[in-house]
């Protein structure tokens, strides 16, 4: 599907037919804390209800390679989340929200968000973002049950393991003279 520039909905839009009926794709191109500015013009225009719309975005407090499906629910701080809520009137769309992990840092969370992720958290990311599509079809069914199973069931690939510390040793008790 192609996607167009479409000025009345800041960003990129593409419109496809399934067989439940039209699909559109927006892919906002205001600041990601005004993201709102582009989905809910586009729902109100279309009379696409909150439980009809999936906002796929970056989740702090999943793991890289995690991938999670849920329907409304708070706005844990996001600001596009927030915007979307706000601009729609409504926190009840899902949300597709795929692992970018926590730098340990409240202070650190912008640059973290903002910057590329290492090498092993983006082969992470684009697993997740793969067990994602392999869903599409659920979704776009309205099998969203079988999507949360399908998805929330496959387990992230363990992470190679650390290498163990050096063993350390107590100092060994004084042992008693012998005969005694």
């Amino acid at each position: 599907m192609r996607l167009d520039r479409d000025t009345k909905y800041k960003g990129l839009v593409g419109r496809t037919q399934t067989a439940a009926g039209d699909l559109f794709f927006v892919l906002p191109q205001t600041y990601m804390n005004r993201s709102g500015q582009s989905v809910a013009p586009l729902a109100r225009f279309f009379r696409i209800e909150p439980e009809q719309i999936l906002v796929v975005h970056d989740e702090l407090d999943l793991a890289p390679g995690t991938a999670r499906l849920k329907l409304g629910g708070g706005i844990a701080g996001h600001n596009g989340l927030r915007d979307i809520a706000e601009q729609s009137g409504s926190k009840d769309f899902w949300r597709l929200r795929l692992g970018i992990g926590h730098p340990g840092d409240r202070n650190r969370v912008a640059d973290w968000v903002l910057s590329s992720p290492s090498v092993d958290d983006r082969i992470d990311i684009d697993l997740a973002i793969d067990r994602s599509l392999d869903v599409m079809s659920q979704i776009v069914s309205g099998d969203m049950q079988g999507a949360m199973l399908k998805l929330h069931g496959v387990a992230k690939p363990p992470k190679a393991p650390k290498p163990p510390k050096p063993a350390t040793t107590a100092p060994a008790a004084p042992s008693a003279p012998k005969g005694e």
